[in-house]
């Protein structure tokens, strides 16, 4: 038996498993920064259900909440806080992909603040029509999901995607 020829052998088989690891590891990260991002949009269309849910307990005005707070515990007037009667649990309010804003803050999202206090057919932004649907209401603190078109948006007709359009009206 010529031993040579097994090391050989061994070699080349470990190097068609190294090369074979080499391309898909980046396809399973991929996949996996994929799954993420829709389980994030999932999460914000959870946050859209639980909002239509104190919408219709306040007579169809939104909540007075700040944008965000800065650390987990202290203000109570934040999205997380508000809520949180309305979702499963705290766990609502955490995008897979955030590893630091939702530790120490409570929440991987920020609330829209103008709409604030509102009655929903109210809520205008930077001169879009009032109550157009594409208002983004909630968003992800972060772009945790890439650098370009890395955010996700839940919207006024609490739809939720990366798509942020502007349609303003004209004079």
């Amino acid at each position: 038996m010529n031993r040579g020829f097994t090391i050989t052998e061994l070699m080349v088989t470990i190097g068609i498993i190294v090369a074979l690891a080499g391309i898909g590891f980046p396809i399973v990260l991929g996949m996996k920064e994929r799954a993420n991002e829709a389980a994030c949009i999932g999460r914000l269309r959870g946050l859209g259900m639980a909002m239509e849910s104190y919408l219709i307990d306040h007579g169809n005005f939104f909540p007075r909440l700040q944008m965000g707070r800065k650390s987990g515990s202290g203000m109570k007037s934040v999205l997380e806080e508000v809520l949180l009667p309305y979702v499963d649990g705290p766990e609502a309010f955490q995008c897979p992909s955030d590893h630091e804003d939702y530790a120490e803050t409570g929440s991987s999202y920020f609330w829209n603040h103008h709409a604030s206090g509102l009655k929903k057919s109210r809520v205008v932004m930077m001169g879009m029509a009032s109550g157009s649907s594409k208002i983004p209401l909630i968003h992800d603190k972060e772009a945790y999901h890439g650098d370009d078109d890395g955010t996700n948006f839940l919207f006024l007709d609490m739809s939720a995607g990366k798509d942020l359009e502007f349609d303003v009206e004209s004079e």
